[in-house]
């Protein structure tokens, strides 16, 4: 966008938000840095802090802020996704900003967070629900509310407007993909359960004391109550359609679940203590980011041993060739046809030389290899045709997915 391109991403499977804000921090960058977004996510992962720790304080009192903002702090997917450029760390800041406003009667401003959370990822839209209950009675506010959303929305991605039908066809197609399931969750839980379990792996047993929350919640049914429940039932049912269970898709329920953990004050000391939990877990992820990525070693190792004008084919998540021609093999699924690529005697009819496979795929494959038969010839072929040069996996100081390199 700031190197050439205009504000027309050409690109809905996300809306435009994340990408205009991170714009003019590239500006000054010759190419693309992923790290400087990374850092822009930094600044909306304490964002998310901070929101949470007002939803809290705004829903049940300083103690419950304090317990919000705690939970958001040290749950393991918020941190692994604040290292990330990606769209869930801003989505969640803007569900506990929206949150906090509809409590505090600000209705007309929590349909501008509302906007904002929908303009960073698609599902904050669902923030419309809880916005109905905030202002239940009031029609004329809620009208102004919903209309200040559609038009935050629309002035972050301006361009739905240009091209309906792409953003149409672009957003569904990511939902399809995430109805239909992904590679890797074929043997999981039923999705309540899944879900639940996504929950746990991010809070620990705090999520107990969010559950108890919950109930009493319930059961007292106030004003702020109804808010916060309608919020958690509606995207909470949404997650029934998806049999893509990941992590990062619960994040907007943990500012809530937060607030309704620290709504049980006399439980807030125990609470705390629980969230250490999650917090060593926390500490022992980015352990692990500062040891070296095996898909950096072999890159290394790739320039230095395969020649430029070498084609080759790669799966997904293996390291970026710039400068090689490159086949890229699409990633198996549920509902997907199976890349005919997957094959070494096409990948020698087209000329490819070299293969890199890794089992950040392979391993998915071979795990559910009654789903995708053929996906496993292919590694089958490749072990039993192929000559592997090169091989790395973590340990010894690496850390990541295995990753081996193959001659046709």
């Amino acid at each position: 966008m700031v190197h050439g391109s205009g504000a027309d991403p050409h690109w809905f499977d996300y809306p435009s938000l994340l990408l205009y804000v991170l714009a003019p921090f590239e500006a000054w960058q010759s190419s693309p840095s992923v790290l400087t977004a990374r850092v822009v996510i930094v600044v909306f992962g304490l964002a998310a802090v901070a929101a949470a720790w007002w939803l809290g304080r705004r829903a049940y009192g300083t103690v419950a802020g304090l317990v919000a903002a705690a939970a958001v702090a040290v749950e393991t997917t918020h941190v692994a996704y604040s290292h990330m450029a990606v769209t869930d760390v801003p989505l969640t800041a803007g569900v506990a900003a929206s949150l906090a406003l509809m409590i505090a009667g600000r209705l007309e401003w929590a349909g501008l967070a509302a906007g904002l959370a929908t303009g960073a990822k698609y599902p904050g839209v669902f923030l419309l629900a809880p916005l109905v209950v905030a202002a239940w009675g009031r029609w004329l506010r809620l009208a102004a509310s919903v209309a200040v959303a559609a038009g935050a929305f629309l002035a972050t991605s301006p361009y739905v407007l240009v091209h309906p039908h792409q953003a149409w066809s672009d957003a569904t197609r990511v939902q399809r993909l995430a109805r239909d399931g992904w590679l890797g969750f074929e043997h999981d839980h039923a999705t309540p359960i899944a879900f639940v379990f996504r929950l746990w792996d991010g809070l620990g047993p705090a999520l107990i004391v969010a559950g108890a929350g919950l109930v009493l919640a319930l059961a007292r049914r106030r004003r702020t109550d109804l808010i916060l429940l309608a919020f958690v039932a509606v995207y909470f049912v949404d997650l029934l359609t998806i049999r893509a269970h990941f992590d990062r898709y619960v994040l907007p329920l943990v500012p809530p679940l937060g607030a309704l953990a620290g709504r049980l004050r006399l439980l807030a000391p125990v609470t705390l203590l629980l969230l250490i939990v999650p917090l060593t877990w926390s500490i022992g992820d980015d352990v692990r980011l500062t040891r070296t990525d095996t898909r950096v070693v072999a890159h290394r190792w790739i320039v230095s041993h395969v020649p430029e004008d070498s084609t080759i084919a790669a799966d997904s998540s293996t390291p970026p060739l710039t400068g090689y021609p490159v086949l890229p093999l699409q990633l198996p699924g549920p509902g997907r046809t199976t890349d005919p690529n997957r094959n070494v005697a096409r990948l020698r009819a087209r000329g490819v030389a070299y293969v890199i496979v890794t089992g950040a795929v392979a391993d998915r494959v071979l795990a559910a290899r009654e789903r995708y038969p053929r996906e496993v010839r292919f590694y089958e072929e490749l072990r039993a045709r192929a000559r592997r040069l090169y091989y790395v996996q973590k340990g010894h100081g690496l850390t990541g997915p295995w990753l081996a390199v193959y001659r046709l």
